[in-house]
Order: structure tokens, then C-alpha cells, then sequence
């Protein structure tokens, strides 16, 4: 019993010498050396501080626009590319289609003339009691036909700044709806390029059509006058024969002023003329 008491006195005497050797231990063990500093990347490089105007600018999440000169360069590039993709532009290569009568009618409308404008609006030459009514009175026309003949009768030479290709003999109730069917339907069409009517009838003793036997036409009575044609400022003249698409609207137009208007698909004898007259009717103008 004495030799296990000296044993555990021997141990209890050594155990504080081995607890500091141990710790020298661990002190002395190797130790990974601390990691290198890596270099900083460009992109994280801290920036200088934005001044006071830029900061919205850079805390917003979108990117900044590209440079002006820089997008140009690149329209420029891609309208390029595809240009070339598409080949060569047809539509620039095809004749321009040919306008019809009333487009080359209306195509370069010229200015209105102040001299026009001044003799239409002049008592100078008047006849019938409107200024833009220009012309003569004539004596009074008698005939032996029954039916024919002009009492106060005028020879008319323009209306509203129109002239006429020849002097129409007509009385003035003809002759005021002549000037409003030139004023309120003919300039207006034409953006008052019209200059002249093209006259192929007016006062003459006949049969309606030249037909033996038929009425007196209107032409015998001083109240009827046939156009066959419009001048334009530009030189061009619009004839009712071969122009009829562009005379059109101003045919449909004299319906109402004149009593009577006729011309190409009406009876076939007016395919190169409108045929205008007074005569009044109880049911309404007749217009074919």
C-alpha cells in the first residue's frame, strides 16, 4: 500500500510539468501564412467622388445613352447593310404614271391677274347691267320664220374675264347665266385658269338639231349657246370631244343655271359641244 501511495504522489507531482509542455507544443506547431493582398481590378478601383450633379445620374440602375456621334456612325452602317441587302430601288427606276386631262389642267395654276380683276370689275364695255358681263347691245334681229328672232339682243365678248372665241348673240338672260356658270362653276374647276370658251354656236334661225321639220331651236331665239371647248392660261385647250372626262363636272355643274344643258351621251347631236340654253320648263331644268 505504501508503494501505490509513492506512485500517486509521483504522477500528482509531474502533471503540472506536462500541461505546460503541451501549450509550448501548440505554440510551436507551423502556421499557414497569412494570405497576399491581391492587386485591385480596374473595375473596383474606387472611383473619385461625383459631384453633386452626377449623383442621381449614377445611382440610377440604367446604362448610359451611347455617345450622339457614335449612334450615328452606326444608323448610317445598318441603313447601309441593308440597302444593299434589298438591291436596287424599283419604284425609283418606273416612269411616273401620266396624269389625265384635268391633273395636266391643274398641274402649275398661275396667279390671278389684277388686270382681269379690274376690268371685270369696271362698267367699262358692260352689257346687261354686270360689270363682268363685257360686250354690245345690237339692234333688234326680226325674221320671217315664226318663232325666230332677238329683241333686245347683245353680242357678248366675255363674262367674268373669260373671253369668248367669237362674239355671242344672245339675249341678257342668257347672258347673266353664261357669267354665273363661268364665275361660280368653270373658274372653280379649273383654279381660274380658264382664259377662253371655245364658241361653236349661238344665235342662228333653225330647226331643233337641224332636223327639217322640228321646233324652232332656242339658238333661233336669241337664248341658247353651244361650247365646245375651254382654254387654259397654260396654252391647253379642253375639248368636248376628246377632253370630255375632265368637262365632266362642269357640264353636271350648268344644270340649274341653264334651263337646258345637253352634250355627249344625250341625244348624239352634242358628242363635240355642251348645248346651253334658257328656255324655262314647268317641271325643272333638263339636263342629259
Amino acid at each position: 500500500m505504501r508503494r501505490g501511495l509513492s506512485l500517486l504522489l509521483a504522477l500528482a507531482a509531474a502533471a503540472p510539468l506536462a500541461l505546460p509542455l503541451a501549450a509550448q507544443q501548440l505554440d510551436r506547431s507551423p502556421v499557414p501564412p497569412a494570405r497576399p493582398a491581391l492587386p485591385a481590378s480596374p473595375a473596383a478601383a474606387p472611383e473619385a467622388a461625383p459631384a453633386v450633379g452626377d449623383a442621381a445620374l449614377l445611382s440610377s440602375p440604367r446604362p448610359q445613352p451611347r455617345p450622339v456621334a457614335i449612334t450615328g456612325k452606326v444608323a448610317a452602317v445598318r441603313e447601309a447593310s441593308a440597302a444593299k441587302a434589298a438591291g436596287p430601288d424599283l419604284l425609283a427606276t418606273r416612269p411616273a404614271p401620266r396624269p389625265d386631262d384635268a391633273e395636266l389642267a391643274l398641274a402649275e395654276p398661275a396667279p390671278k391677274s389684277k388686270k382681269k380683276n379690274r376690268e371685270t370689275g369696271s362698267r367699262k364695255g358692260s352689257v346687261c347691267g354686270v360689270n363682268a358681263i363685257k360686250g354690245e347691245k345690237i339692234a333688234t334681229i326680226k325674221s320671217k320664220v315664226k318663232g325666230c328672232g332677238l329683241k333686245d339682243g347683245v353680242r357678248v365678248t366675255s363674262v367674268s374675264g373669260v373671253a369668248l372665241s367669237q362674239g355671242a348673240t344672245i339675249d341678257c338672260a342668257t347672258a347673266k347665266a353664261l357669267n354665273t356658270w363661268v364665275e361660280q362653276v368653270v373658274q372653280p374647276a379649273f383654279r381660274d385658269q380658264v382664259v377662253e370658251l371655245k364658241v361653236a354656236a349661238h344665235y342662228i334661225c333653225r330647226s331643233r338639231n337641224n332636223v327639217k321639220g322640228a321646233k324652232v331651236s332656242e339658238h333661233g331665239r336669241g337664248k341658247a349657246v353651244d361650247i365646245a371647248a375651254l382654254v387654259l392660261a397654260n396654252g391647253k385647250v379642253l375639248s368636248v370631244a376628246q377632253n370630255y372626262k375632265a368637262l365632266r363636272g362642269v357640264h353636271r355643274g350648268a344644270c340649274g343655271i341653264f334651263g337646258t344643258t345637253l352634250g355627249p351621251g344625250s341625244d348624239g347631236y352634242h358628242e363635240d359641244h355642251l348645248h346651253l340654253d334658257t328656255a324655262p320648263y314647268r317641271i325643272g331644268p333638263y339636263c342629259r
